[in-house]
């Protein structure tokens, strides 16, 4: 559970001051439009002492111009909605945005701790909860207070003491009428709808920021983000501007009523029915101020529930972030595929070593198993050798190059992950294997043909082909494949294989194992195996226990042995005499 923040809305500020223009044109509105009620109280006042005798003419006139200034009022209150609109949606991009790659780059031993169904509510309701409070403080609690202040002051003009007992009674009034502003918010729902897309594609990249990093595809999923966010915004804008026009039109029948029933009272008393002291201009301006009371009551509950939200959000920036790449790193240019770890230690947390004293040496296009216990160390030794991970002591080097001295993404394109879980995000085939890192169509095919895919491919329809969300048109085998294709379209000279076919039956396990077989070809590969079988012909075959190597050697020499290796090889049935791979067996 994140840790809130003591994040205020004034934070927000700098964020809003770049949209100074729009803002300035809406606080341009919103005085003109609060600068009319005092100017409409008085014309309705005026309007009383014409109500009678041979004044109907001038009655006429004064609700006429009444009209019009109540026509500019709504005009102003219009672009004020407008204008206003566009800066408080745009606050609400910029910090989802910004939460959005402060998630990319966040420490994975704090990332694997959040929950991804919250963080994802955190990125679409928190955020949008947020931009609520900040659309309704500049377009509505601000002229509401204006309002408030304004009229009042000429009600207090009016009489003092009459105003006072007004005060005390006024949100009682305002009680009665708070069914009107949640009608007018039921609009503002309507845009929900869109939140489920970028939920969607939040659920998707969330699960998968793992395998993005890998890749150091950041970039790329940042722009799709940026994007799917940008739509969400425009539909926003879109529930909004509705919303201004819908109180545009239902306050000018409000007023329109108000204006009828005066000009049927002075009717009225044009013909004798009423009096003109039963109209005053005082209860024209005390009409005035019964929205704006229930506006600030509503929108108080809601600035609540905005503070508690923008807590929420900001909580992210107390996780810690990953490593910084160094300010003046190695370059690794033709990588060879060397690995060292040299005096070796880890823990991920204090009081529970993993790695104590790790050394071992892997050759230039060795194939290396580990096996051992769930535990063992053989997912934490991928995640060191990624930089997912830093080791609290020794050096992890490919080719001679400490790990911690060369950019994360140059890291990343050299050594490639085939996790477990071939997890492959929606869109084209061809999207699916470049993964966004700007491959052209031919690295592509020639990657999907090492993977041993390319057949199913042309079958789906071709590197143009969708891939559905979830990859429900897709088989295991095929997604194990587009994962390879993946892997190896960059030409990494490391291959890290995390059990790739250990879900798979016997039919698809071969297909997937002739593309391992050629995207193994001339690389450095290490391989975190349970199944024994599968690695019988490996270079080396490195069995962890605790975070130690506690034997080495190929597989003849360690069953010879007797040791760990034996036992494994004796419960899963493996015997000696059994055929070594690259032999006639199913192994690599």
């Amino acid at each position: 559970m994140l840790i809130p923040s003591a994040a205020r809305f004034r934070l927000l500020l700098p964020l809003l001051a770049q949209h100074w223009v729009p803002l300035l044109a809406g606080a341009c509105c919103t005085v003109a439009y609060v600068g009319t009620f005092p100017f409409l109280a008085q014309l309705a006042g005026d309007l009383i002492s014409t109500i009678g005798g041979e004044r109907f003419q001038e009655a006429l006139r004064i609700i006429a111009l009444a009209m019009a200034v109540f026509l500019a009022q709504k005009l102003a209150q219009y672009g004020q909605d407008i204008l206003l609109a566009g800066p408080s949606l745009r606050v609400t991009q910029a910090l989802r945005q910004a939460v959005f790659a402060r998630l990319q780059r966040l420490a994975l031993p704090s990332l694997e701790k959040l929950s991804s169904g919250d963080l994802a509510y955190r990125l679409t309701e928190d955020a949008d909860r947020v931009g609520e409070v900040i659309y309704q403080t500049i377009h509505d609690s601000t002229p509401s207070t204006l309002q408030l202040v304004v009229v009042l002051g000429y009600m207090a003009w009016l009489d003092g003491p009459l105003t006072a007992s007004i005060v005390v009674l006024a949100p009682a009034l305002a009680l009665l009428v708070g069914w009107f502003g949640r009608k007018v918010r039921q609009a503002e729902e309507r845009s929900q709808g869109q939140v489920s897309e970028l939920a969607a594609l939040l659920a998707e990249a969330i699960g998968g920021l793992r395998l993005v990093r890998a890749f150091a595809s950041e970039g790329w999923l940042q722009q799709r983000f940026a994007r799917q966010v940008d739509g969400h915004r425009r539909a926003r804008f879109r529930a909004l501007e509705l919303v201004a026009v819908g109180t545009a039109v239902v306050g000018s029948l409000e007023t329109l009523g108000i204006l009828t029933i005066l000009l049927l009272g002075a009717w009225r008393i044009h013909t004798g029915s009423l009096t003109a002291e039963q109209f005053s201009s005082y209860g024209a301006a005390l009409l005035m101020i019964i929205d704006p009371i229930s506006s600030l009551t509503d929108n108080f509950n809601e600035f609540q529930q905005g503070q508690a939200s923008l807590r929420r959000l900001r909580a992210l920036e107390q996780e810690p972030l990953e490593l910084p790449d160094p300010p003046q790193p190695l370059t690794l240019g033709k990588v060879r595929g060397e690995l060292c770890f040299e005096n070796v230690h880890f823990s991920h947390t204090p009081t529970q070593p993993l790695f104590r004293d790790l050394t071992l040496r892997v050759q230039p296009g060795q194939l290396v198993a580990l096996v051992g216990a769930s535990g063992a160390g053989k997912s934490t030794l991928f995640s060191l050798l990624l930089r997912f991970n830093i080791p609290q002591q020794g050096r992890i080097l490919l080719d001679g190059k400490d790990l911690c001295q060369v950019r994360a993404a140059e890291l990343r394109r050299q050594v490639a992950l085939v996790p477990q879980d071939a997890l492959l995000f929606s869109g084209t085939v061809a999207e699916t294997i470049d993964f966004g890192r700007g491959h052209d169509p031919t690295a592509i095919r020639r990657a999907a043909q090492l993977a041993n895919a390319e057949a199913f491919i042309l079958a789906m329809g071709g590197y143009g082909a969708r891939i559905e969300e979830r990859t429900t048109n897709l088989s295991g085998g095929q997604r194990q494949r587009l994962a390879i294709a993946r892997a190896v379209v960059g030409d990494p000279a490391v291959l890290l294989l995390d059990e790739a076919t250990s879900a798979l039956d016997a039919e698809t396990e071969a297909a997937v194992q002739e593309g391992l077989r050629r995207a193994m070809a001339g690389r450095t590969v290490l391989v975190i195996a349970h199944r024994l079988a599968t690695v019988q012909g490996a270079d080396q075959i490195l069995v962890l226990e605790r975070g130690a190597v506690v034997e080495q050697g190929s597989h003849r020499q360690l069953l010879s042995q007797a040791g760990r290796y034996e036992e494994l090889c004796r419960q899963q049935l493996i015997h000696a005499t059994q055929a070594v791979p690259g032999q006639g067996d199913e192994g690599w």
